[in-house]
């Protein structure tokens, strides 16, 4: 991969890692948190695959390609979970950060 695309795909990763963690704390602040524990876990999951996978293309493992289907497949499960909840804004800030991180794993 040319060192833009890699740039480009750190940063969709770390877009989306970052979204997650939001999402995560701010759902933990709803007022029906029981409501929100699936979106809270894949939040917690697709956070901690994209800053792996994020750490891993940026210094160019030979494992990155790997965790890049994963990643891909962890963004769609936790985009689809926010989307459930898109009344609340960072719900759906996550499900496009997430959206935009699976689309940037695949093409790589």
């Amino acid at each position: 991969m040319k060192d833009s695309r890699n740039n480009e795909l750190i940063n969709a990763l770390s877009a989306c890692a970052n979204a997650c963690n939001y999402c995560t704390t701010a759902c933990l602040g709803e007022a029906d948190v029981k409501m929100m524990v699936a979106c809270i876990k894949l939040d917690i999951d697709c956070a901690a695959i994209c800053s792996l996978t994020a750490s891993f293309i940026a210094r160019a493992s030979v494992h990155g390609k790997h965790l890049l289907r994963e990643c891909a497949e962890l963004c769609d499960l936790c985009a689809t979970e926010c989307e459930k909840h898109t009344h609340m804004q960072h719900c759906k800030d996550c499900a496009e950060a997430c959206r935009a991180c699976e689309k940037a794993c695949k093409a790589a």
